[in-house]
């Protein structure tokens, strides 16, 4: 989809079939985005001034933050990058600077337009790679006499001129038939584990082998494209299936077909306009009170980022780009710290707040069978490869929302994530069992949850480590 075609209350529709609950925030993140819709039916000079409001998730983990956010991206076929605040560190300490987040960005958005690229020219690849699979299997030589400017031109021309005045007219025919059968076969797939000998390339390889040391990851990356233009290309013969030599074929007749200026041009057009970054555990740079130890680069980080989510260039190894209208949506629970621990220039910076509520047992249920691809869906499919027919009773998905809960408020509150803690814990020996035993029906009902869970959860110190 696209964003252009999304009103907020369709992108809240959207994002209902996957998160449930917290209605603010997607409201919040369905406005964000809306907006940009709505800039860019302004004026150029209206356009340049008007600049994203920066949204700040305020929750305990577990409750949705990144899902809304990674959803939301997904959702408009946005350059998304999810970073954590604390891999970052002030420059001049040991660490990641802070403009990476923009370069790789940068790099998510050019493999996104790269896949939607190679699926338009996917047939015309395939069919070239089928067709250098069949110059294997049955080699055409070439009269010297001959000048031909694509080889594949020949599979299907019934031979050159020489071997044309030296064979009889009525077998041309049907060596020309036996070529087109099999040119058939094979992009019919019916020869696809043949075993074939091809050429491959050891470019890659060599460079990666090359390449030792602790160089940042920039650096890495330019040398290794350098050394690749510079180092020529070494071929070796390697046995394979046809599958595997088509896989092989397809990649490179893609690679022919892909126009990469194009490809960057649109991408780094496409990461200004459209990009959203999410910064995960944004709380745990704004926390005070330390004077020594990691705590001291901090503020630091902020003072870093700070010019990244105002707007600024960034050089990158596709050029400069400009950050004045990325999405940035930082995240945190902010248990020990508060937002105004944050510096002032930072807070104005991400002027929407959303207090996520913590989960309750009717959030639980929900989770468990409501979402497209729900927990309980995926169980239940999983288990089905080996025979086993699992059915989630309704007494059964309340006993496990509501240890869920309780565990999350005796222990450490993880939020949904305890869920999947859980469904393994019930679920550890019919899975384990399930492919030596014959096909059952198994019902997940609230005296089979309890059976599982009730003597852990009952021991406090042991469901610490359990569950």
């Amino acid at each position: 989809m696209n964003e252009t075609e999304l009103t907020p209350k369709q992108i809240v529709a959207e994002l209902n079939k996957y998160i449930v609950g917290q209605e603010e925030a997607k409201k919040s993140v369905a406005i964000a985005l809306r907006n940009r819709w709505r800039r860019k039916h302004l004026g150029e000079e209206m356009q340049d001034e008007i600049i994203p409001k920066n949204i700040l998730l305020i929750g305990p983990t577990g409750v949705g933050k990144t899902e809304i956010a990674r959803r939301l991206a997904r959702l408009v076929g946005a350059p998304f990058i999810k970073v954590e605040a604390t891999k970052y560190t002030e420059v001049g300490y040991v660490g990641r600077d802070v403009e990476q987040i923009i370069r790789d960005l940068v790099a998510n958005a050019i493999r996104m337009i790269q896949e939607q690229e190679s699926i338009r020219y996917e047939g015309k690849a395939e069919e070239e790679a089928n067709k250098r699979i069949l110059q294997v299997l049955w080699p055409k030589k070439t009269s010297v006499k001959e000048k031909v400017t694509n080889p594949m031109d020949m599979f299907f021309a019934g031979g050159d001129d020489d071997e044309k005045a030296s064979q009889p007219a009525q077998l041309e025919a049907p060596q020309s038939d036996r070529r087109q059968k099999m040119f058939e076969d094979v992009c019919n797939h019916k020869l696809d584990d043949k075993e074939i000998e091809v050429e491959v390339s050891e470019q890659e390889r060599a460079v990666q082998g090359i390449l030792t040391g602790n160089s940042t990851e920039e650096l890495t990356n330019n040398f290794q494209e350098m050394l690749g233009s510079i180092i020529p290309k070494k071929k070796k013969k390697k046995k394979m299936t046809v599958a595997k030599a088509r896989e092989l074929f397809k990649d490179e007749e893609l690679g022919k077909c892909l126009d990469m200026d194009a490809i960057i041009d649109k991408a780094v057009e496409s990461t200004e306009e459209s990009g959203i970054v999410f910064i995960d555990e944004f709380d745990k740079i704004a926390e005070k009170g330390r004077a020594n130890g990691p705590d001291v680069s901090r503020e630091g980080v902020q003072r870093d980022i700070l010019p990244i989510v105002e707007g600024a260039t960034v050089n990158t190894k596709y050029g400069p780009v400009k950050t004045d209208h990325v999405l940035f949506i930082a995240a945190g629970a902010f248990h020990v710290s508060k937002p105004s621990d944050l510096i002032p220039e930072l807070q104005g910076r991400f002027p929407i707040r959303v207090e996520l509520q913590s989960l309750t047992v009717e959030d639980f249920q929900k989770i468990l069978t409501e979402p497209n691809q729900s927990l309980v869906k995926q169980y239940t499919a999983l288990l089905a490869t080996d025979g086993i027919t699992l059915d989630f009773t309704d007494d059964g998905i309340d006993a496990i929302a509501e240890y869920a809960h309780r565990v999350n408020l005796e222990t450490e509150n993880i939020g949904a994530r305890r869920l999947h803690t859980i469904l393994e814990k019930i679920l550890e020996d019919v899975a384990y069992e399930a492919p030596d035993v014959a096909e059952t029906h198994l019902q997940i009902n609230k005296t089979f949850v309890s059976g599982k869970l009730n003597d852990v959860v009952q021991n406090v110190d042991l469901s610490h480590y359990i569950l």
